[in-house]
């Protein structure tokens, strides 16, 4: 494996622990792994591509962390024994790109482009993040969702080779030798899932590890965490999706989901061996776990390892961070409006967690007076007190004094909510009926329909602005084009998590954070929502544009960190005086590397 254990930290400074005088300057330096000086050279200086020895000839273009394609200029492929082995042009990276994009544009459907691009990042990781970080908008449609959605549904049929580590039942006893397979060492985020509810398509089992190879493509790319620092891992406990388990193609294992002690103790197992190989300050991000396992885990290991669940704490910062932008423009505060959530899953119940967290700190109420303007809809109506002996825990703390209700449309006329938030995977659950609710009650009603794919949408951005006379505040998990109404354009914002966890995931790493805590994430949400502008809401956004999804990270990094220090959660010391610029510095670059 070329780049060996410590020239890997391809970043300026890949977000170890600085100099203390460096890191009161807010300067990037090498880290205490960097012996080859990999990371405190400049890019316009010279590396040495380790290996085991010396990456040349074949092995150096067979190596994605080093490969530079036609690149490689002439002193290069002299002194590496290239010569011969490529065409003699050379092409500068940007040229490269300028193909590639080309290339990608030509393929006609979203999964010919997802795999085109997955066998780019394993042929040439920089040109891959390369793409990735000048062309975000565009392809981050393709790298994640909607498109992972069918490339986890069709996995075992577009497999090429192994981008992740696989632990199954078969591995319980040796998880840690198992981790200890995997080339890297100084491991920084690790994205893990058991596939059992793969965005909204349900149990996808094994084919689920799209979804952390594509999150940590993510992490580089828009939040700067190095590859090599990055992990993704798919738990195969089974699945219970008999058509995967009829399909000749299917990578998994062929038995139903394991449940109870015995998968109980293969996670037990998992956190700890995560812990022993790669110490306590590893990110271990839980992706797409079904309900009943992902709050209970959550619970279980925040308070001994630094864990962090997107589809709870991701979704809900950056939900919360839209809301707080939108109410710029609406008027008053979180506790002047009430919150109507149509799903009560690990997503909705997250995300009403969050929003009352910042209604107590704002407002200095408790959390019991904070949760009161914030009600849940589930399959079975309101969530009213009535219904306690019979509803999940974490429902139980919504369930309010009210009548039953038994639709949402009842329940909007009742309850008069300023927002409605979606996030229970139903397809155009937001009628047009829900919309004109809403537009009655609301000179700007806030229309948020989070789930994901596309087709699981509560309503769409056209129907939204068109059902609302143009008056709603719009906001969407999955991506929807500008739309016109009344010849006025408006520009759907996409509540997308990528907003929230590359950033997050940066700052815990230039903290050298030990644990998560809630007033972290708030300190997410909050550092997102300070990036949307007046000119940004003019354009129906009420969040910043992706264009400029690096410069939003590191600020969010910035406040994540700086959040951290002041709970005294931080290992990485001394603190630096700009923390903005620090996580700025600490952002891995894909731009080409000089060879010796």
């Amino acid at each position: 494996m070329a780049g060996g254990r410590s020239g890997e930290e391809e970043g300026r400074n890949g977000g170890v622990p600085p100099s203390s005088d460096a890191a009161m300057a807010g300067v990037a330096t090498g880290g205490v792994e960097d012996a080859y000086g990999e990371d405190r050279a400049t890019e316009d200086q010279p590396i040495t591509p380790w290996a085991v020895c010396i990456a040349s000839g074949h092995s150096l273009l067979r190596d994605p962390r080093h490969n530079k394609g036609m690149s490689f200029t002439e002193k290069e492929r002299d002194a590496h024994y290239l010569r011969g082995l490529l065409p003699p042009a050379v092409l500068p990276q940007e040229l490269q790109e300028k193909r590639l994009l080309q290339n990608v544009r030509e393929l006609e459907t979203p999964l010919h482009r997802y795999m085109f691009l997955m066998d780019l990042q394993e042929r040439n990781e920089r040109l891959f993040y390369k793409l990735m970080v000048d062309n975000v908008e565009e392809l981050l449609p393709v790298v994640y969702t909607p498109t992972v959605g069918e490339a986890c549904q069709k996995y075992g049929s577009i497999f090429m080779r192994p981008q992740g580590l696989y632990i199954s039942l078969k591995d319980k006893g040796r998880v840690l030798g198992v981790l200890r397979n995997w080339p890297e060492k100084s491991i920084q985020v690790i994205v893990v899932t058991d596939g059992e509810r793969i965005l909204g398509l349900g149990d996808l089992g094994c084919q689920g590890m799209g979804i952390p190879v594509g999150k940590l493509a993510l992490y580089t790319a828009l939040g700067g965490v190095r590859p090599s620092g990055a992990l993704p891992i798919t738990i195969d406990v089974g699945t219970n999706n008999e058509e995967l388990l009829n399909d000749e193609f299917y990578i998994g294992l062929r038995q139903r989901r394991a449940t109870g002690q015995e998968y109980t103790e293969l996670l037990d197992e998992f956190m700890a061996a995560v812990k022993q190989n790669y110490g306590s300050k590893t990110l271990v991000q839980f992706e797409d776990f079904a309900n009943h396992n992902a709050f209970t885990l959550l619970e279980k290991y925040k308070g001994t390892h630094l864990v962090f669940n997107d589809d709870i704490q991701g979704t809900a910062a950056v939900v919360l961070a839209g809301l707080i932008a939108g109410l710029k423009f609406v008027g008053g505060t979180l506790a002047d409006h009430k919150f109507l959530f149509f799903g009560a899953g690990e997503a909705g119940t997250g995300i009403a967690e969050l929003v009352a967290l910042e209604i107590s700190m704002q407002s200095h109420l408790s959390p019991e007076e904070a949760r009161k303007n914030i009600w849940l809809v589930d399959s079975k109506g309101l969530i009213v007190s009535s219904r306690k002996d019979s509803i999940q825990p974490f429902k139980k703390l919504y369930a309010h004094e009210h009548e039953p209700v038994k639709d949402l449309l009842s329940a909007i006329k009742d309850i008069k909510p300023t927002a409605l938030i979606g996030s229970a995977g139903v397809g155009q659950s937001f009628t047009k009926e829900v919309i004109e609710a809403m537009s009655s009650i609301n000179k700007r009603p806030i229309i948020l329909a989070l789930s994901n794919p596309t087709s699981k949408s509560e309503c769409t951005a056209e129907q939204a602005y068109s059902w609302s006379e143009g008056r709603a505040i719009f906001g969407s998990g999955s991506p929807f084009d500008p739309v016109k109404y009344n010849d006025k354009p408006f520009v759907p914002a996409q509540a997308n998590n990528a907003y929230i966890f590359p950033g997050f995931g940066l700052g815990v790493v230039i903290s050298g954070a030990i644990r998560v805590k809630d007033d972290m994430v708030l300190a997410a949400a909050e550092g997102l929502a300070e990036q949307v502008t007046s000119e940004h809401f003019d354009k129906g956004l009420i969040y910043p544009p992706f264009s400029s999804i690096r410069k939003i990270s590191a600020n969010i990094a910035a406040h994540v960190a700086a959040k951290a220090y002041d709970l005294g959660l931080a290992s990485h010391l001394p603190r630096p005086r700009d923390l903005v610029k620090y996580a700025e510095s600490c952002m891995y670059s894909p731009i080409y590397r000089s060879y010796r």
